[in-house]
């Protein structure tokens, strides 16, 4: 259920703030592989929820860029 709460409000926002969303998530990647490789990470499972996050808001940009191009 939070993954459709989540995509509706990637859906709301405009391409700027979704490119900057993609950008927070990927700093956020970024740590997280950080501490799993110097063994601080204690949530593993974020790891998988915030590459699907990326995933997502870079699908739904490019379905408004191919909206907005017809």
């Amino acid at each position: 259920m939070k993954s459709n709460q989540r995509l509706s409000d990637l859906k709301v926002l405009s391409d700027d703030q979704l490119g900057d969303e993609v950008l927070k998530l990927k700093k956020e990647q970024f740590n997280l592989r950080f501490q799993r490789a110097t063994g601080q990470l204690e949530n593993t499972s974020r790891v998988k929820v915030v590459r699907r996050d990326i995933a997502r808001a870079k699908t739904i940009a490019a379905q408004k860029r191919d909206a907005a191009s017809k």
